[in-house]
């Protein structure tokens, strides 16, 4: 029997079918998408324009890299275009430069004035600006356009999983036709077939072409795996699956072979596509037979009375359910405020947080993050403290809430934050932690003026704090968990200099017993990001141990290892230090304000950092090994293999707010810059 909640549904789409929704609609323009950027604007008679015009016009005449790619500029200084282009690798010379020049012109009429834009045609990708793009990754904007919905979305999960791994691993190491790489997989319970292709600009490395797919796979978990047909189209990389063979046989013959060969396609079109739009495409048609005219204004009539009948029942039944679950949320809100404070008696009343921060006055800020604005303030018992107060508009709900307050209050440690308590009235949601004077390490390691008063033995012992307060989330609190943001900006640092793990709004409770578990929403920062939680959605403690030893290295060099790239041979941080490392040469990696004392020391942390990042994550330490490690010079390392595949983030670094967030959702990790006090 259906249920109550869906009954005008059931109806409405029996009396007004075919509504569209807002954000899916048939596409029936001849190309894709286009976005103009909003960064810049020129006048049509400028100088920009007419280097622009004249780029345009010879577009396809110029080819510098390899089959299907086009790139080329025009003008000086200032007024200097840049554009790119690049087809769908199966297409013909011909095809290829076909679509390259329509796209162009079109895009030309669709951002008249911009400085920036880029148009999507179905099989050619076009872009132009007025910075160089030539090799750089860009992700933004995206776009999504699906088609269909799969039968068994834990089947097609699992199955895709394993074919985008295998597509993106073949596109990032390139071949013959440029980054591109097509397969298929099989349903076993529809006994039918997937088709996938992932496809980078060409002039990609192949570090970026693979950290672009990473983010095009994450984007298409996050709003699209619930559809069979589906286009991630961003600037610099594209994904797509199909229920049916899409692309010709020269790239099938041509690639290596990335799953069992299907069996001979259908020569049919690929599934109508749908785009994120705001134009409506719906149409009502009633039929009958019959020419007496009072027959027809009867019918019409009654159907009218029909229509808003079941319209009335419709709205009442809406309205009670509505009161229903309005009424389910208070209930729940006030079982999950007698929940938090049955646990400890941490409950601050809001006024009480306002007068501390002077009404959350500027002058008490000293940080902001992705989930809203950090106060110091000050109690009336004299107790200073550091309040984190949630934006209405942030990422983090009440489970993410819920979890900082239910984890922090049970954990008692050194090298863990202490939080004094919360407040949730009406729509504040506010964190009292205990204050820190120093503020997080990222504000000082990073510094090049402020991290010259870390000597060695203070970056030691910051090092050692942080190995303790992992190992005692890992093995020895009432509870095993996992922080799984592991990261500079998250460690504090008291007026003694010593470190506190901060920031358990992602942290996850496991099971004593448990190894490893999956997830489909991956949250966390680039950088710092294990492999196989990137890539597949699996965590464990290995995946703090990794976490570690970046932090490990970015302590010892005072580099981050987000924006760290040996200009020699374009190395990140992590296989910078393992060759130097193996070459004998550790000390390139050492931060020059160290001078040269305590150098023996300094390498076995190199070497204790470097098991920490292994790529197996079966190969890393665990916490109780590192701290062992730490405190006796006596124990053998064992040789550490060559890192992990590093994920760059590609975001410039700003001293407000960390945004290189790994999800679909730029605001699902917690994020707290905290400015020196």
């Amino acid at each position: 029997m259906m249920s109550t909640s869906r009954l005008p549904l059931f109806f409405y789409a029996i009396l007004l079918v075919p509504l569209v929704s807002h954000s899916l609609v048939l596409q029936r323009d001849p190309y894709v998408l286009h976005d103009c950027s909003t960064s810049g604007n020129v006048s049509s008679n400028s100088t920009f324009r007419a280097n622009l015009n004249t780029l345009i016009s010879n577009f396809s005449s110029n080819t510098q890299i390899n089959y299907g790619f086009y790139s080329f500029s025009a003008g000086e200084g200032t007024n200097k275009v840049y554009a790119t282009g690049f087809c769908r690798a199966d297409l013909t010379t011909t095809d290829c430069s076909t679509c390259v020049n329509n796209s162009a012109r079109e895009l030309l009429k669709l951002c008249p004035n911009e400085k920036e834009g880029i148009m999507w045609y179905m099989n050619c990708t076009v872009r132009y600006s007025n910075n160089s793009i030539l090799g750089v990754i860009e992700f933004t904007p995206t776009q999504a356009l699906v088609a269909g919905l799969v039968s068994n979305l834990t089947e097609s999960n699992e199955v895709l999983k394993t074919l985008f791994y295998d597509l993106r691993v073949g596109a990032s190491a390139g071949g013959d036709f440029g980054k591109v790489a097509v397969g298929n997989a099989n349903y076993k319970s529809q006994n039918s077939m997937i088709y996938g292709l992932m496809q980078c600009s060409p002039d990609l490395s192949e570090i970026d072409c693979s950290n672009c797919l990473v983010r095009a796979q994450s984007y298409f978990q996050d709003c699209c795996s619930k559809y069979a047909g589906v286009r991630i189209l961003a600037p610099s990389c594209n994904l797509r699956i199909e229920t049916e063979q899409f692309y010709g046989s020269t790239l099938v013959e041509s690639l290596p072979s990335l799953s069992p060969p299907p069996a001979p396609a259908k020569s049919i079109s690929p599934p109508p596509l749908v785009q994120n739009t705001n134009t409506y495409s719906s149409y009502l048609i009633f039929t009958g037979k019959g020419s007496n005219s009072s027959k027809t204004i009867i019918t019409i009539v009654v159907v009218i009375i029909f229509v808003v009948i079941i319209t009335c029942i419709c709205i009442c039944i809406c309205i009670s359910l509505r009161v229903r679950k309005q009424r389910k949320k208070a209930k729940s809100k006030l079982k999950f405020v007698d929940e938090i404070s049955s646990t400890e008696s941490l409950h601050f009343h809001f006024p009480t947080i306002r007068v501390a921060t002077d009404n959350f006055s500027d002058a008490n800020k000293i940080g902001q993050g992705g989930f809203g604005v950090v106060y110091k303030g000050r109690l009336s018992n004299g107790q200073e403290i550091a309040v984190k107060r949630l934006s209405p508009g942030s990422g983090q709900g009440d489970l993410e809430f819920k979890n900082e307050i239910l984890l922090v209050a049970k954990l008692q440690h050194r090298n863990l934050v202490k939080l004094r308590g919360f407040c949730l009235e009406g729509c504040e949601r506010l964190l009292i932690y205990e204050f820190v004077p120093n503020g997080s390490l990222d504000q000082v390691i990073f510094d090049p003026t402020k991290r010259a008063y870390l000597d060695w033995q203070t970056r030691y012992k910051i090092i050692e704090g942080i190995a303790r307060g992992l190992l005692y989330l890992h093995e020895d609190s009432r509870l095993r968990i996992i922080h799984r943001d592991l990261k500079t900006s998250n460690i504090l640092l008291d007026d003694e200099m010593n470190p506190k793990i901060a920031d358990f709004g992602l942290a996850r409770l496991v099971i004593l017993d448990q190894t490893h578990i999956n997830t489909n929403r991956i949250v966390g920062t680039y950088g710092y990001m294990a492999p196989e939680y990137a890539y597949h959605g699996h965590f464990s403690v290995k995946s703090d141990v990794f976490s570690f030893g970046v932090l490990v290295l970015e302590m010892i060099c005072g580099q981050k290892n987000s924006y760290f790239r040996n200009e020699e041979n374009g190395e990140d941080l992590l296989t910078y230090a393992w060759t130097n490392w193996r070459n004998m040469t550790a000390s390139n990696i050492i931060d020059p304000i160290l001078g040269v004392g305590s150098t023996i020391e300094i390498i076995r942390c190199i070497h204790i950092g470097l098991l920490c990042v292994q790529e197996n994550a079966a190969d890393r330490l665990t916490m109780a090994s590192v701290v062992l490690m730490l405190n006796s010079n006596s124990i053998t390392l064992s040789v550490p293999s060559r890192p992990a595949f590093f994920i760059h983030s590609n975001v410039e670094p700003d001293s407000q707010s960390d945004q290189s967030i790994l999800l679909a959702s730029t605001n699902d990790a917690s994020i707290t810059a905290l400015h020196p006090r």
